[in-house]
């Protein structure tokens, strides 16, 4: 984004407050009996992944993600058959007792949108699609070329509006990055500013129409541009003068497991924090009831959020929220400058004495060579406490030690003191190379911090704060005002919770932070004891958060749609058989696609496609081009390994 522009905007552009938790007061749309935004609590949502035409099968779909906690069935209807079968659909969940609203998904059909408005209690239409076909031309356009395109959208798109209006028919105009329009493309490029714009043509439309029972999305598989483009959205809107139309939020083609649950974390979670959001699906690979849960694990935080501790108000803001700048940094060690952020795993709650327990962190000990090898998630450090490891640590991996027990350690050559905030008046002895100070968020007195600025330091940046991503952040912009460019390694402890929630709250809370550029590194903790047999999982989110957030690539990223009724082949099944033959594949991107709607444009940032393009027929694409069509589905994967092999970014799997 322009950076003159951002120069321009106020602290807080884009949220209520960046240090007091405060949700966007919203517009309040119907959608049927479950009204939403304005002062209603966080919707749940998600989608049927069945074929339309099964009535059956998509009312005991629907019934099973209801039951779950799903508030609003998502269906698609990409034809007018399926737009016409909502009408089935709807009645035969009412025959069952079931009247929740019914939301109809369309792409390329604005007449199946139109008979879809008169039946369900709101529609969805994508911008970049319906009124326009992508062809992945760059066309330049004149103001006056640009301007008749705007008349020619109108006129597609104008009936369905007033039908809306007529029927009192919610509608979401939901962008999605990978598919803005040839036109869109041509004048503000792969941007959150096009997909902002994008949107903003459509709702114009319905203004002039008086037509404002609207929600707005901006939806990308990149958690970046994602989250950028949310924040946009809102400025913009707050710019123009437009009503504060509330937003559905959500990670296009975040995956399945814990991958895709973090990603949906990092991206869904940090508007969340920002007090933006008045509905969200997390979209898995997976059945869509089990959505809701997870869904449900991410807003329920925010019950909670107030009242928490005080953060002081921010004076200035030097960072900027639209465009994505790692915050520059001094190199100590391997950590910061250019160095990709680090992971820290805290096994100060229990006691390392055998080279096993070290495979829990990415380093195998093989008895027979005497030797360890390193995975892809080898932590880089080690917190130990008081209780150093009592032996040699193998390559790549270095100790963190309490001062007090580090001082009296014969060999310190790849371990490093941790020395409290508090204490720094007290130092006598410093490592020559790092040293680590602990500090919590919420002390922002720094200029003790200043005289020893010439000292090898890093800060482990810890919160007790409810609030706590805001108050790490806030001293982050401390820092900054200070002149002070010290690396920081963020620390987050969890207490009382199980695994899925720590998932979900590390990744926002540290997620959150990364999408800024703010953070070189990591360290999740847990209060109780149970550090020792969560190890692996803390180890594994933590580079999990580290990719999501694009900050550091240690394995293959797969950016799968979640299902639904457009899917051509068994998505989870394929899913899964393509990453158990590609997951080695570090820094690899593969998108697979259930149908052609989610085809090149929603895998934008794929390296190679897999797209059902027929009845378990495949299209495979590098990048948004294709390469070969109409594979038949048994063979398709073990053409997808060739097209990567022939490309030279394969490699053989070690035994």
């Amino acid at each position: 984004m322009n950076s003159a522009y951002t120069a321009m905007l106020p602290v807080e552009s884009y949220c209520n407050s960046l240090t007091g938790y405060s949700r966007r007061k919203s517009l309040e749309v119907n959608i049927g009996a479950v009204p939403l935004g304005g002062a209603h609590p966080i919707r749940l949502q998600s989608m049927t992944t069945t074929d339309t035409m099964d009535t059956i099968g998509t009312v005991e779909q629907s019934i099973r993600m209801i039951q779950a906690g799903s508030e609003y069935v998502r269906i698609t209807a990409p034809s007018l058959k399926e737009a016409e079968n909502l009408a089935n659909i709807k009645s035969e969940l009412k025959k069952q007792g079931f009247g929740i609203p019914l939301i109809a998904d369309i792409h390329f059909t604005p007449n199946a949108a139109e008979i879809a408005a008169r039946i369900v209690e709101k529609v969805r239409v994508n911008p970049g699609n319906y009124a326009d076909k992508k062809k992945f031309h760059q066309i330049e356009y004149t103001d006056r070329e640009y301007h008749d395109e705007i008349d020619r959208i109108r006129d597609r798109f104008a009936p369905l509006v007033k039908i809306c209006k007529e029927y009192g028919t919610a509608m979401r105009i939901g962008t999605n990055h990978g598919s803005l329009s040839d036109r869109i493309m041509s004048r503000y490029g792969d941007t959150p500013l096009g997909m902002v714009e994008s949107a903003l043509e459509f709702l114009r439309i319905c203004e002039d129409e008086h037509y404002y029972n609207v929600v707005l999305s901006m939806k990308a598989s990149n958690t970046r541009v994602m989250v950028q483009a949310y924040r946009l959205l809102v400025q913009k809107l707050n710019e123009e003068g437009l009503k504060p139309y509330p937003l559905h939020l959500g990670v296009t083609e975040a995956g399945e497991a814990e991958d895709g649950r973090i990603k949906s974390a990092v991206g869904i979670g940090t508007l969340l924090e920002d007090g933006l959001g008045d509905t969200i699906r997390v979209s898995l690979t997976e059945e869509p009831e089990h959505e809701i849960p997870v869904a449900r694990n991410l807003v329920d935080r925010y019950a909670k959020r107030n009242p928490h501790a005080p953060i002081r108000d921010i004076p200035s803001n030097p960072i900027d929220p639209f465009a994505y700048s790692r915050r520059q940094t001094i190199e100590v060690d391997t950590i910061g400058g250019r160095n990709v952020p680090r992971v820290i795993i805290d096994a100060s709650g229990f006691t390392i004495d055998k080279y096993d327990e070290l495979a829990r962190i990415g380093y195998i000990y093989d008895a027979q060579s005497d030797k360890f090898n390193m995975t892809e998630q080898g932590a880089d450090f080690i917190y130990s406490g008081s209780n150093s490891v009592p032996f040699m640590l193998p390559n790549g991996l270095r100790e963190v030690v309490d001062y007090t027990s580090w001082q009296n350690l014969d060999d310190v050559t790849s371990r490093f003191p941790l020395i409290p905030f508090e204490h720094l008046d007290r130092i006598v002895i410093w490592h020559d190379r790092l040293n680590f100070v602990g500090i919590d968020a919420g002390n922002l007195e720094l200029e003790q911090l200043k005289k020893y600025r010439e000292k090898p330091i890093v800060i482990l940046l810890s919160t007790n704060n409810r609030h706590g991503l805001a108050e790490q952040r806030r001293f982050f912009i401390e820092l900054e005002n200070h002149g002070l460019d010290t690396p920081v390694i963020v620390h987050r402890n969890y207490s009382n919770i199980s695994a899925e929630q720590i998932l979900l709250h590390a990744s926002t809370d540290i997620g959150g932070l990364l999408i800024d550029g703010l953070g070189d590194g990591v360290m999740l903790g847990l209060n109780e004891n149970r550090m020792l047999k969560y190890t692996d999982f803390i180890n594994k989110t933590s580079f999990g958060i580290l990719q999501a957030a694009r900050t550091r690539v240690t394995k293959t990223e797969y950016i799968s749609c979640p299902s639904c009724g457009r899917t051509l082949f068994d998505l989870q099944e394929t899913t899964a058989r393509i990453r158990a033959k590609t997951d080695h594949l570090k820094g690899v991107k593969i998108g697979i696609m259930g149908c052609i709607v989610n085809g090149p444009g929603e895998m934008a940032d794929a390296d190679y496609g897999y797209v059902g393009s027929g009845k378990d027929k495949i299209t495979l694409y590098r990048g948004k081009h294709v390469v070969k069509r109409s594979i038949p589905a048994e063979h398709a994967v073990d053409e997808l390994i060739e097209l990567i092999k022939e490309d030279g970014a394969w490699i053989d799997v070690e035994n």
